[in-house]
Order: C-alpha cells, then sequence, then structure tokens
C-alpha cells in the first residue's frame, strides 16, 4: 500500500484518544509530503540534523516532534520550532532547554523519558531521578512539563513489553499532578503500539508502519 492508505487504515484503528506520530527519520521529503497532503501534521525525527533540515524545507505547520537522544551541544538548533521534545533523559538536558528556550523567550514542552527496558543502549531516567526532577519543576520557567515518554525492551515476549509499559503508566499516574495541560503518555511504536494503547498510551511513534522498512 502507499503512504496515504497506510496511514489512513492506521488512523481508522486508533482510538481518538490516542495521538499519531508519524515517525520520517531517514525519509525522504516526498514521502512526507505524501504524509502531509493527508492532513496529517504531527512528524517524528531522532536526530537534530535531519530535523532542522526538513523543518527548513518542508510546511511550516508541520509539529515536529524530537524523538531521539539529543545532545545537549544541539538543543539550540531545535527550541525555535519543536513542538515537543519527548527524550529528555537527564536534569542536565533539562538545564540547557531551559537555557536555550530563556533565549528565546518561549516555553518548550517536554515529555520526561523513562528508562524502562532492559537494554543498557535504551536511555532515560530511573524512578528516583524522575522524582528528584520533578521536585525541582517549579525552576524550569521556560519548560512545559508534559508527561513521560518510554521505549520498551526489543523483544516479542509481549507480556514483558506490557509490564514495561505498565510500569511506566503507573508512575505518569503518580505524577499526574505534575504535567500540565493535555497530559502525554508516550509509549509504543510500529511493533508494540497496540498493547501500549491497551496500558494507556495516548501518544504512539509509527514509523515503518506507515513508511515502509528502510
Amino acid at each position: 500500500m502507499s503512504v496515504t492508505q497506510q496511514l489512513l487504515t492506521l488512523k481508522n484503528t486508533l482510538p481518538e484518544s490516542v495521538t499519531l506520530i508519524a515517525v520520517s527519520k531517514t525519509k525522504p521529503k516526498a514521502l512526507i509530503l505524501e504524509a502531509y497532503e493527508t492532513g496529517h501534521r504531527d512528524f517524528g525525527e531522532n536526530k537534530v540534523q535531519e530535523l532542522t533540515s526538513k523543518f527548513e524545507q518542508l510546511p511550516k505547520d508541520i509539529k515536529w516532534h524530537m524523538i531521539g537522544h539529543l545532545q545537549r551541544n544541539k538543543v539550540k538548533y531545535i527550541v525555535p520550532f519543536v513542538h515537543i521534545i519527548h527524550s529528555v533523559d537527564s536534569k542536565r538536558l533539562l538545564d540547557e532547554i531551559q537555557k536555550q528556550a530563556k533565549n528565546v523567550n518561549k516555553r518548550v514542552a517536554v515529555l520526561l523519558q523513562v528508562h524502562i527496558a532492559k537494554e543498557a543502549t535504551k536511555f532515560g531516567l530511573d524512578q528516583e531521578e524522575l522524582e528528584d526532577v520533578l521536585k525541582l519543576k517549579e525552576h524550569y520557567t521556560h519548560i512545559t512539563f508534559k508527561g513521560l515518554m518510554g521505549m520498551a525492551t526489543f523483544t516479542e515476549d509481549s507480556e514483558a513489553i506490557r509490564s514495561e509499559f505498565s510500569f511506566v503508566k503507573t508512575l505518569y499516574d503518580k505524577h499526574l499532578g505534575s504535567w500540565e495541560k493535555d497530559p502525554i503518555l508516550s509509549i509504543g511504536m510500529s511493533s508494540d503500539y497496540q498493547i501500549a494503547i491497551d496500558c494507556g498510551s495516548n501518544m504512539i511513534r509509527i514509523g515503518s508502519a506507515i513508511f515502509g522498512h528502510r
């Protein structure tokens, strides 16, 4: 099926409460524009250079989501236009986002990434670090805390995935008073989004199920 068909078919299966992020990393402008022409506006990228290039070349009403690991020295390049930074995995990164957002007089929406996978290669805050950051929430005058993001272990064990998603949902609920308007739980990708939705996700990040495999 075409990108248009894949995207519309997928959207028709999702609850209204779930926001779909079309993960467009490595994909050419033509495919992104095909998705855009269906009325879709939320796109996700995982590399700053590619994200800034696409922002410059594509329609300005696209909502760009930074979903990959973000280095502090690259924050300044995306702060002026990014819709949400999903992958905030340290206090030091929050400090840099605050600094750069203050420089351009903007509030930047962020999700705090929780480490839920059994893989050392995945980033994120542990439970104690999450609570420490949230205690300092009021100091971040140029950041809007929207909720949590998590990435499950890459496995075919659906019960393991469900356990990890349920854990991050528990943390999301525990700190519900910390999240600002329309709180977000961003869990679920092409291989596991149905489990994520069952566990309470209201934002999923889908690439290959829309654009095909690389």
